[in-house]
């Protein structure tokens, strides 16, 4: 269905207000893996079950442990890449929340949709669900008006959204094929894995895993996404998670061989390495930071090692601390006092205080109903 014919002027004016409120603010140069509303207790965990996927809204008690306040279904179902264990989706972002619209996005991979939330003090109300513009969701990032979803099936590919009074409207001249084999295997690392805006809005990020091993940067303009990425091959094996400093640099995992580098993002869209460190742990392949410390999930080492950084893009080792089996994807409280990990391998949740430094003290574990292999998680 051709979208600006049925939707005529609704949708252009759209496009144009959803550009303007996603031009860049001083609130957006903040380190990326901080997902604040104004509330500093709650922790969103998103379930990923093959027969109706859900998100478990959590509340922190004084204590540093937490409590369930409700379990709210997406609408849609999750999903499984061939050869996943400890993640089921293999990405990172699959649950994203935008602090300017108290909108949150969550990916139902096997269903092929999204479902919108609206946030309310600690509940979730059901906006929408819609589909995704491809196969298997993995990853998905907003900016104000503007929504863009990573699908990881038929080849990788890209779906632009406007997003108006909480309702998603695909535009199809903002989707882009990415191209990569379909019978590549093992398919949990031979698909992309997560997508992200640079924090100045002006670029969208995809990094590839296996499938590309590279990192692509699509310039966007009024038109979308550039036709073709510029693509980034100097980079580690199996590039994985990602997220943004204070200084707009990418702090990338690269699971091949099981490091995390940091890299200045040009204006030409190519990348320039600043620097790399070897955590000595087995399957790295998510990150989140905040207050200038990242902290980076060892998957099969069922550790955390934590970097502060030192100047822009220099990295400097803290130490690991221990956590479940399989520890997956993180995020890190608003008030930049918590961490919590999604264990992936136990369908557990650990928590830890942040320290100096961004040292790291575990103050309690929870369950996760229906949270084995499950991925997606935000801090609020």
């Amino acid at each position: 269905m051709n979208i600006f014919k049925h939707t005529g002027r609704l949708v252009s004016s759209g496009i144009a207000a959803a550009l303007l409120v996603a031009a860049p603010t001083a609130a957006s140069a903040h380190d990326a893996g901080r997902h604040g509303s104004g509330n500093d207790d709650l922790v969103l965990v998103q379930t990923a079950e093959a027969d109706g996927n859900a998100i478990v809204v959590y509340e922190r008690t004084r204590e540093g442990g937490l409590l369930e306040k409700g379990r709210y279904p997406t609408g849609g179902n999750g999903g499984t890449l061939d050869g996943a264990v400890a993640d089921q989706l293999a990405s990172q972002g699959s649950l994203t929340y935008d602090p300017s619209t108290r909108l949150l996005y969550a990916v139902n991979s096997g269903s092929d949709t999204i479902t919108v939330f609206s946030v309310r003090d600690d509940r979730l109300v059901t906006r929408q669900v819609v589909g995704s513009g491809g196969e298997f969701p993995v990853s998905v990032t907003a900016k104000g008006g503007l929504v863009y979803v990573l699908n990881a099936r038929g080849g990788g590919s890209l779906q632009g959204f406007v997003q108006i009074a909480g309702r998603l409207t695909a535009v199809p001249a903002w989707h882009r094929e990415l191209g990569f084999d379909q019978a590549a295997t093992p398919e949990f690392i031979s698909t992309p894995a997560a997508v992200a805006f640079t924090p100045d809005g002006s670029k969208l990020v995809v990094s590839t895993k296996g499938a590309g091993n590279s990192v692509l940067v699509f310039p966007l303009g009024f038109s979308g996404p550039s036709a073709a990425p510029v693509v980034n091959t100097g980079v580690g094996a199996v590039p994985f998670g990602f997220v943004f400093d204070r200084f707009g640099n990418l702090v990338l995992t690269e699971a091949g061989p099981g490091a995390v580098s940091t890299y200045r993002v040009l204006p030409n869209g190519t990348l320039r390495n600043l620097d790399s460190e070897v955590t000595g742990g087995a399957a790295v392949c998510w990150v989140v930071g905040a207050n200038g410390a990242f902290y980076v999930s060892n998957t099969g080492s069922d550790t955390v090692s934590t970097y502060t950084e030192e100047g822009s893009g220099n990295l400097s080792r803290v130490g690991d601390v221990p956590t479940g089996a399989g520890p997956v994807d993180s995020a890190v409280s608003q008030d930049g006092q918590y961490l919590y990990v999604q264990t992936g391998g136990d369908g557990g949740l650990d928590v830890f205080r942040i320290g100096p430094r961004g040292s790291l003290t575990k103050t309690s574990t929870v369950s996760v109903p229906g949270g084995l292999g499950g991925e997606g998680i935000v801090a609020l």
